[in-house]
């Protein structure tokens, strides 16, 4: 493989129904930053039916260029089709770099593009950067060292240790990212894309499934990436019910509840409501952290909120060294004071 001959950080520009994904717009944020140490630019692929009128958009939040694939048979996500679709583009243009969203197409599509141009994957990273492979070069072997590598991310067994992967001897270097990790720009009003369309021809085969209905289901979940108010709680809760104080705090502040992934794995509230490195990451303005020791698995969650309070019966619980306020104590007379006492003071305003 002729690395030379590979150029240019690529981003995976998700839609569905004509809608992108935000997680398309954290990609080329990040993408962004990475082309920049390697000084080279930033192009969004596009998969769909129709979608060539979302390519500006892509332009505003940091695309240089935007590959436009368009065919019916992209009308709606389909593995063998848009696999095609993807591992064309890649074939056809070299990237040095491929960026995914770790999101249910993401997750299937990643993994199978990779095989097919014959390059590695690291699969749900948190952290993308520009470095050097190894990260520091064995004695007397300072020459083998590589630069300009892409160094990847990612929690690793269960989420107890985290991993740096680097991919030095195939291209593209891919990687699949999890949605709400990476910023996105300030989009850049009236920018237009540098349109590139291309179809490599899509032949259905015995790979291609036949879509017989599509049931969308309303979650009733609340989405805590999207909350400006988190209260949290870990195992220090104590149970289920105590949740309820939680809620209420919640409640007056307009917040939304969100957990640790004791919590979870104890069957007290559901996935969905995870923040950490096997849950989700978030950006509130204001998070409590509620009966939650801190462990670095959680805290990579949560760290990058505006604000942070914490609330826990251990003055030596590592959740105060990220926290901008603490209060050491019984959480079951501390959260209600406080629900008390908001309330009191909101209700004057």
């Amino acid at each position: 493989m002729a690395l030379e001959e590979y150029k240019g950080v690529f981003v995976f520009a998700q839609q569905v129904d004509n809608v992108l994904d935000g997680v398309a717009f954290e990609l080329l944020g990040k993408g962004k930053d990475l082309a920049k140490d390697l000084g080279t630019d930033v192009t969004a692929v596009l998969i769909g039916s129709g979608v060539k009128g979302l390519a500006d958009q892509l332009a505003e939040y940091g695309a240089d260029k935007v590959i436009v694939v368009d065919d019916p048979e992209l009308k709606d996500y389909r593995t063998e089709p848009y696999a095609h679709a993807l591992a064309s583009v890649i074939n056809e243009f070299k990237p040095e770099i491929m960026l995914v969203g770790a999101t249910a197409i993401g997750r299937d599509l990643g993994p199978t593009v990779s095989a097919r141009v014959k390059t590695g994957l690291t699969a749900d990273c948190t952290s993308l950067e520009i470095g050097d492979f190894p990260l520091v070069a064995a004695p007397g072997k300072e020459s083998e060292q590589k630069h300009n590598q892409l160094l990847m991310t990612r929690p690793a067994f269960g989420g107890n240790t985290i991993a740096t992967i680097a991919c030095p001897d195939n291209r593209p270097q891919m990687a699949t990212v999890r949605p709400g990790v990476m910023q996105k720009i300030a989009p850049i009003s009236g920018a237009k894309a540098n349109v590139v369309e291309y179809n490599p021809g899509f032949t259905p085969n015995n790979r291609y499934v036949e879509i017989l209905n599509i049931v969308k289901a309303v979650k009733s979940t609340a989405n805590i990436m999207e909350a400006k108010i988190l209260v949290s709680g870990g195992r220090g809760v104590g149970s289920k019910e105590n949740f309820k104080l939680l809620e209420d705090l919640a409640e007056v502040l307009g917040g939304t509840v969100s957990c640790s992934r004791a919590v979870v794995e104890n069957g007290w509230l559901p996935v969905d409501l995870q923040v950490g490195q096997t849950g989700k990451t978030v950006r509130p303005q204001i998070y409590f952290a509620i009966g939650i020791s801190g462990a670095i698995q959680h805290v990579a969650g949560m760290e990058d909120s505006d604000l942070i309070i914490a609330i826990n019966k251990d003055e030596d619980a590592p959740i105060f060294d990220v926290a901008d306020y603490g209060l050491v104590g019984d959480l079951n007379k501390i959260v209600p004071a406080l629900t008390t006492a908001l309330k009191a003071e909101l209700g004057n305003k």
